[in-house]
């Protein structure tokens, strides 16, 4: 299993010869509604758009997930699988080939990945974007992605999972409190899935953030801290770091094919 990190939530999974682009932001800015005085998010360079992806996985319908200006450079013809909020975004595009899941719905990926959406992170008052287990057919590991720290119990049923990709520390904004949850959801969710190895989402990169809402984000907790806090607790993953662009190999150990 091969992973890139692009920054915030954007990664490209190399799973079972299968290439997944999850999140992807890699091109362009970052605004929402238009308001650049309210936050805009931009890099110094972008990153070139990969070449022979096989599906576009997207988890939620805002634009730090499902980016418009990226997916409007993206091949129209790669399929889609997505939250329904996401579907809409795509459908809108113009993409041709587009899954929509629901918690508890599946898709399976050329017979080798399977892909299940299940609760992730909250937006608004009601809305409930997904989160996926994202299992490789053919060895049996298994990578969780939700990028708010929103972790159903129901996913206990699923352990263990090898990887994680959440986020490991908190972002805070005043009254509406943390709306990135990091520390203690990561440590529950490690207790809950027993994963091998668990890496960072959300925060940090090459990413430069301007605008009101940059200046009142508050980050608290650090990679080193969450490592302590997981040792205190006897929980032994390997917590990993990876610059954006760089190819990261994990060595997973195979677990019986059991989930």
């Amino acid at each position: 299993m091969y992973l890139t990190w692009f920054g915030a939530n954007s990664w490209l999974l190399e799973i079972s010869n299968q290439r997944i682009l999850l999140d992807p932001w890699l091109v362009g800015n970052l605004v929402f509604g238009n308001a650049e005085w309210f936050f805009k998010g931009y890099r110094p360079q972008e990153h070139p758009i990969p070449n022979q992806i096989d599906l576009i996985l997207l988890s939620q319908g805002l634009p730090d997930h499902a980016h418009k200006p990226t997916l409007q450079q993206l091949d129209h013809q790669i399929p889609v699988v997505a939250s329904p909020t996401a579907a809409k975004v795509v459908q809108d595009l113009g993409y041709t080939s587009i899954t929509s899941l629901n918690f508890g719905e599946s898709f399976t990926l050329n017979n080798q990945v399977e892909i299940q959406a299940v609760r992730g992170s909250t937006v608004g008052y009601n809305l409930v974007e997904n989160g996926y287990l994202i299992r490789d057919l053919t060895s049996g590991l298994t990578l969780y992605y939700e990028p708010h720290g929103n972790h159903s119990p129901e996913l206990k049923k699923f352990a263990p999972v090898d990887v994680l990709i959440v986020p490991l520390i908190d972002m805070t904004l005043p009254i509406m409190g943390q709306f990135i949850k990091g520390r203690n959801t990561a440590l529950e969710i490690a207790q809950w899935l027993q994963p091998q190895v668990m890496l960072p989402t959300a925060v940090g990169g090459d990413l430069i953030y301007e605008g009101l809402l940059d200046k009142l984000l508050k980050v608290e907790g650090t990679l080193e801290e969450f490592r302590l806090l997981l040792k205190q607790n006897n929980l032994a993953p390997q917590v990993m770091e990876t610059m954006p662009g760089d190819r990261l190999e994990l060595q997973l150990q195979k677990r019986a094919l059991c989930n």
